[in-house]
């Protein structure tokens, strides 16, 4: 059976598309700040977006081995109240990635402002104009 296609019309679509992909940007974002253990990542890049990012734990997690085997954080272990938690700190490394990462998502930011120029600009009328 051939798998459905996407609604390209629905804007829950889309959302999910933005969040899958800022899911790592803003979990750089917040330990850019300070360390942070995994549960903290989440409540401060929903705090941080408004709630417009909220990765799960089954988002950040991954994310997190991933940047750790790149060398963009390190963890440690601490126990607090008698349970182990994984604190997780941006290297140098992982510094230099949300800069680059900064500079690359405010070049999208000013296309997408172009398209809603593009969005909002009125049509123009069929037989006027060069092409017409």
């Amino acid at each position: 059976m051939a798998k459905a296609a996407p609604d390209y019309t629905s804007r829950s679509y889309w959302n999910g598309i933005i969040k899958m992909s800022l899911s790592k940007f803003f979990i750089l974002r917040v330990l850019h700040e300070r360390p942070m253990h995994g549960y903290e990542i989440a409540q401060a890049v929903e705090r941080t977006t408004s709630g417009c990012c909220s990765p799960s734990e089954g988002a950040i997690y991954p994310a997190l081995k991933e940047f750790e085997t790149g060398g963009y954080v390190v963890s440690e272990t601490e126990v607090v109240s008698g349970r182990e938690r994984r604190v997780y700190t941006l290297t140098d490394k992982g510094r230099d990635a949300f800069r680059t990462a900064v500079d690359a998502w405010m070049e999208v930011t000013d296309s997408l402002q172009a398209a809603r120029e593009v969005v909002d600009r009125p049509r123009a009328v069929a037989g006027g104009g060069c092409c017409g």
